[in-house]
């Protein structure tokens, strides 16, 4: 299979979309997102001549492999590159609301909020607590551990606890 134009349209066409809930679900901003779609596909367009694949499933494969590559850079990044644009007086065009919440949609973003606020109530009210002071409020373990009144130990337990429990919730949902 040879990457010409047709060929990255065709990606294009088959893999934006799902591409674009795959970066929303995993930045939580559908800005990012679409940003990192735009950043997958020039970088296929510039690797082109390493494309080897045969089908369409390899295809795909290549292509969310840059797709991880932009993610991973993305997150080891994005402080350095945020202060610069603003250094230099960068500014983002912001999405539309319609536009916002059409990525959400795309992105399933809603059903995973109903999950995971599914799964938080079915935590007991000690890991509840624990992995929203780390989690959500993004608190030191030893500040959660002050709170909880009890060691950082137990308060690592318990938010390893949560989280296990909450992924083992989420993965058994269809």
């Amino acid at each position: 299979m040879v990457l010409d134009a047709a060929a990255i349209s065709r990606l294009y066409r088959a893999h934006a979309a799902p591409m674009l809930g795959f970066f929303v679900r995993r930045t939580l901003d559908p800005e990012v997102a679409v940003d990192l779609v735009a950043d997958t596909f020039v970088g296929a367009i510039a690797a082109r001549r390493s494309f080897h694949a045969e089908t369409d499933d390899e295809a795909a494969a290549w292509l969310y492999g840059i797709a991880h590559h932009r993610l991973a850079d993305y997150w080891r990044r994005a402080r350095v590159r945020r202060r610069a644009l603003e250094r230099v007086g960068f500014e983002r065009r912001e999405l539309s609301d319609p536009e916002y919440e059409r990525i959400e949609q795309l992105a399933g973003l809603g059903e995973l909020r109903d999950q995971v606020a599914a799964g938080l109530n079915g935590l007991s009210e000690d890991q509840r607590r624990a992995v929203t002071l780390r989690i959500v409020e993004e608190r030191p373990y030893p500040e959660v551990a002050a709170v909880l009144g009890v060691s950082e130990q137990t308060a690592r337990a318990r938010v390893s606890r949560a989280v296990g429990a909450l992924r083992a919730s989420l993965e058994a949902r269809p």
